[in-house]
Order: C-alpha cells, then structure tokens, then sequence
C-alpha cells in the first residue's frame, strides 16, 4: 500500500540531510518568480491587494484567480532565481538515482533562468512537456492607453505552460540502468502509446481548488499524467520539494506510487495535508479502505496510507 510524507521547512536544507541516490523522480512546481512567494508578498495576496500579484476583478459573478506579474522582476530579482535554481540544482541531482526524471513548471518568461542552472549542474534536458491551457496572462492593451491603441496588445494571450523535463545521466545504457535502478525512461500511455510531449489541460476545477485554494494548484487530471510517467516501471518514490497545496502527491496517491512533500509555509503545509487525500479521492472508481489514521512521526513527518487501492 503506497503512502506519503509530509515534511514542514526548508527543502535545500531537507535534501542536504537525504541520501545520496535515493529519489527517483521529483516532479515540481516551484516559485519559479520567487519573490511572489515571499512573506511580504503572501501577506498581501492573502489581503487581496497591492505586490506583485495581480487580482483580477470578479467577471460575470466568477472570481478570477490571481496571478504573479513576473514582468516585475528587477535584475536583482532574477540574479537571487539564477542563484536559488543553481542551489537548488546540485541537491537535486545528488539525491536522485541515475536515469532518474525531473518535471519542473515554469513559464515562458523565465523558463531559461530555471532550465540554464539545471543543465550546469549536469542534468540532460530531455524536452519540455507542454500543457495546453488558457490563462489569463497576458493579452492586454497598454496600460492606461486601451483606446488609444484599440488593436494592440503587449503581449500574447498565454495558451500554454512549459514543464521542463530533466534526467540525471543514466549509468551506462538505458536498458542497463532500468535493471539496476528502475529509471532512465518514461512509463507509457499502453503498450501501444508512449507518453507525450503535449498534454490538453483545462483550468483547475472548482471542485479541486474548494479543497485546496492554493494560488498555483494545478489540476489532478494533468498532474496525474505527469507523475505517472515518472516512474517508468511504476516503482520508487516521487519528490515534490514545493508541494503548495499538495496536487503532486494526491496524483501519486491516486495512481500509487511512493511520494515525498516538502513545504516550508504552513499555511500551504496544513493546507496540502488536509488536500491531499481528498483530491486523490477525486474521480476514484473504488470507495476508500479503512486504514490507520494519521500519525505523527519525528521532525514533522506525516505518513498516510493509500486511502484506496489503484
């Protein structure tokens, strides 16, 4: 029966303290802005004003979700993401086995200021999985000026976001590395159907974002599919180093595998630990099992038993 841990802190710190090649996937969507997730810029995104998020005005009685304005950025701001990523890069590979995957979200803006530090580190970019989704980002006419230039607009209407894909180098063939430590490939649809680069999402649903209002939560029908293919031989365990709301280890609840949250907010930490099961439970064709209830394990751990066969 696979289970999760929770762990409320600093992941740089966490994965200083893990073995060496102990991870085989770590699928994550991180601050990739990093200073929207600061506490001065959380606190007023939980107000509902000012910083550098942009609150969108309710439209025809639906409240739209905000969203970071990384166009904000100083030099300075994007010097601290080349730095935090470069950090962040070299525990990363450390802790992952050879052949082992990483899924990392960003968006196009600053996709090369996460992917750069990762391959200095020595991952192999293995390609990017696009999510085809409408935002509300971008599309609009000069501030300030929206009659005057009527027919322009500053920057394309986004229908996509990047998830860059990484793989530590394998040990010697790929064949030869999924004998020996079960990664290096990608599971597929069937036998028939590989896994694909180009993956229709919708918005995160209502449903999902009532259980776990977290401002960067992506949908389970996506992150699923993401985390499924992590493990190419369905066997290991799924790290998610900036686990927010927790959709990353719902989605390995649900198809089973092994999972690893880390959240160093604990409005997020007690948020994603309340989500969690209920948005693995979300679409599932078996009713739950009875099972043992959380416990409390040392330095913050949260284990959790599958609340459901896969």
């Amino acid at each position: 029966m696979a289970r999760y841990s929770l762990y409320f802190g600093d992941c740089l710190l966490w994965m200083d303290k893990r073995g060496e090649n102990s991870i085989q996937a770590i699928v994550t969507d991180p601050p990739y802005g990093l200073r929207e997730y600061t506490p001065e810029e959380k606190e007023k995104l939980r107000n509902g004003h000012g910083g550098v998020w942009r609150i969108p005005p309710s439209f025809d009685g639906c409240k739209r979700r905000p969203l970071p304005r990384c166009t904000l950025l100083t030099e300075s701001d994007r010097e601290k993401l080349r730095s935090f990523f470069s950090e962040f890069a070299r525990r990363a590979i450390r802790v992952l086995v050879p052949g082992g995957h990483l899924f990392i979200a960003t968006n196009p803006l600053l996709s090369h200021l996460v992917y750069l530090p990762l391959m200095d580190a020595g991952f192999e970019k293995r390609g990017e999985i696009i999510r085809l989704v409408k935002t509300l980002r971008g599309g609009d006419r000069p501030k300030n000026a929206h009659g005057e230039f009527a027919h322009v607009t500053v920057m394309p209407r986004s229908g996509w976001e990047p998830w860059g894909l990484f793989r530590k180098p394998c040990e010697g063939r790929v064949q030869d590395n999924l004998r020996k430590w079960k990664t290096g490939g990608l599971r597929r649809i069937s036998p028939e159907k590989p896994f694909e680069d180009v993956v229709r999402s919708a918005p995160t649903r209502g449903e999902e974002r009532a259980i776990a209002p977290h401002p960067s939560l992506k949908p389970q029908a996506f992150m699923r599919q993401l985390v499924r293919a992590s493990l190419p031989l369905g066997v290991g365990t799924v790290l998610d180093p900036f686990m927010g709301g927790g959709s990353t280890l719902a989605a390995a609840l649900a198809v089973g595998y092994e999972s690893i949250g880390i959240e160093n907010d604990p409005v997020f930490y007690r948020m994603a630990e309340r989500a969690i099961p209920k948005l693995a439970e979300i679409g599932a064709e078996t009713k739950p099992v009875p099972g043992p209830h959380l416990r409390r394990a040392p330095r913050d751990e949260r284990v959790l038993p599958l609340p459901f066969q896969p």
